[in-house]
């Protein structure tokens, strides 16, 4: 149920850094960046599993020309991705950025602005170095009470404004209701919902592969 879903994002996900690349592909190859955090990283599951990697494989056969490279790490907050961000974009030289992070931020009672600040600094770092940007949502239990329940997931919106880049609301959105397309820990989704998640996303990534 959706309410034990939110109730288990009290929980903290902790797990090593999944980063993961095609081999080096041609110089005309252009390159679809993710920094996200667990739900990105096919947390306790087989990396080729993962939206990501299912992603990368619809990319393969569709968008001649492009390759995926995740750089997510499971229990990653915004301040580790903004901290990351520079390097990032310097070693993959992205053309789209897909940026995923901000639950751990809620799960750790950190202040909205700081998530707001550093979803915002890699944005802007990302379309400095002339990347364009997908900004993924989250949402939040319902006992952080309504008003920051509320400006959590307004966060997104406002910043995909502010800044002018696309928007996925939430990620989960396709699979949230449903107890079964979890893991044991009610939080990450299982292997067989991913297809699930790749094809939310998709739609607003692939105006982005042009």
């Amino acid at each position: 149920m959706f309410a034990t879903w939110l109730l288990a994002l009290a929980l903290p996900a902790f797990a090593n850094a999944a980063s993961a690349a095609v081999p080096s592909p041609a110089t005309s190859t252009r390159t679809v960046l993710v920094m996200g955090d667990s739900l990105s990283a096919a947390h306790g599951l087989a990396e080729s599993q993962g939206w990501v990697a299912l992603t990368s494989a619809r990319i393969a056969s569709t968008k001649p020309g492009w390759r995926v490279v995740n750089a997510s790490i499971s229990g990653e907050t915004s301040a580790g991705g903004a901290a990351r961000v520079a390097h990032e974009l310097d070693l993959n030289h992205p053309a789209v950025l897909v940026i995923e992070l901000g639950a751990n931020d809620a799960l750790r009672g950190l202040p909205m602005q700081q998530m707001r600040a550093n979803l915002a600094r890699m944005i802007g770092a990302a379309q400095g170095a002339h990347a364009k940007v997908l900004l993924i949502g989250m949402r939040i239990p319902p006992n952080y009470g309504p008003a920051y329940t509320h400006a959590f997931e307004q966060s997104y919106r406002d910043l995909a404004s502010q800044f002018k880049v696309a928007l996925l609301p939430f990620l989960l959105d396709s699979i949230v209701l449903d107890r079964n397309a979890f893991q044991d820990d009610n939080m990450h989704p299982v292997a067989y919902v991913e297809p699930k998640l790749r094809d939310n996303v998709w739609p607003a990534l692939a105006p982005l592969l042009k």
